[in-house]
């Protein structure tokens, strides 16, 4: 079983070109469902079948674990077991038929428009000293509101995949799928800012071609990334605590809340489905009904 997890792995990286952190959530969910089929007399995956899958994630349901984390690792069983069925390492594939709990489509609490201006005016005055930290973190702020981009692509940004001329910016997403992200003049002349004032201050020998650097020069993690937004978003007034992913939805909302269609929408956030960007028509919809609640008479 080990062996075959590792050859998975090798398919994982080379052949779809998965992310790392992408990665190690699979094999890790499979770590899990491999120990398990031994603790259950298997002692090769040509063993694996339905009924111990099954048994799997009903025991991960009686250890609490959300419908969301069952509905994630369901998904990477099926995934393997394909793998397995594709490649010839079993007869079968024993997770065509395994279903999993639909997972709650909820979101995160957004910001209003009036609270994300506030959230950057704020950091731009911190910046007012003219810090390389606070420059970078005004950039940094101003491209996750603008584009809607996740932490993970906003730190693996290097230079070059910023376009001035156009004002875009190359993005690679879930799955290394590459998209053009449009940003606004505000975040532009905060990216100028920092690639002129602020970065190369932080500059070090070794920092490469990344667009954002931390404090002793390398590039940025997304630990600090989220750390920034969770300490500027508690100087806002009434602001819900959100972080990163907080900012794209917010984001996703205001876009259609001014008129943005779904698809456009759908393409600059990278969701591979439309029924993902749609989720946020609920946000939107759940707005409009508060409004008229407050303001009809007849409500």
């Amino acid at each position: 079983m080990a062996r075959v997890l590792g050859e998975y792995e090798r398919h994982l990286v080379s052949e779809r070109d998965l992310t790392p952190h992408t990665v190690r959530a699979y094999l890790g969910d499979l770590t899990g469902l491999l120990d398990h089929a031994h603790r259950m007399g298997l002692a090769d995956v040509t063993e694996l079948d339905l009924r111990t899958l099954r048994s799997w994630l009903a025991k991960q349901q009686t250890m609490g674990r959300s419908r969301t984390t069952l509905a994630r690792r369901a998904t990477a069983a099926r995934v393997f077991t394909a793998w397995l069925a594709r490649t010839g390492r079993v007869p079968t594939d024993p997770g065509a038929s395994l279903g999993s709990p639909k997972a709650h489509s909820t979101l995160p609490s957004v910001l209003r428009a009036d609270q994300a201006e506030d959230l950057i005016g704020a950091a731009t005055t911190l910046a007012d000293d003219g810090s390389p930290v606070g420059l970078r973190d005004v950039a940094m702020l101003e491209l996750l509101y603008a584009t809607g981009i996740r932490v993970g692509e906003l730190v693996g940004l290097d230079i070059d995949d910023l376009d001035d001329d156009r004002s875009v910016v190359r993005v690679f997403g879930k799955g290394r799928k590459e998209r053009t992200v449009p940003y606004g003049r505000p975040a532009a002349r905060a990216l100028q800012f920092w690639l002129r004032q602020g970065r190369p201050l932080l500059s070090r020998e070794g920092s490469g071609a990344a667009l954002f650097l931390g404090a002793r020069g390398g590039r940025i993690d997304q630990r600090a990334v989220r750390t920034l937004v969770h300490r500027r978003i508690a100087e806002v007034p009434g602001a819900p605590d959100i972080g990163p992913h907080g900012l794209r939805h917010s984001a996703a909302t205001h876009l259609l809340e001014g008129g943005a269609d779904l698809r456009s929408v759908q393409e600059l956030l990278g969701h591979a489905s439309l029924a993902t960007t749609q989720r946020y028509t609920h946000v939107t919809t759940d707005r409009l009904r508060r409004a008229y609640q407050q303001a009809h008479p007849r409500a």
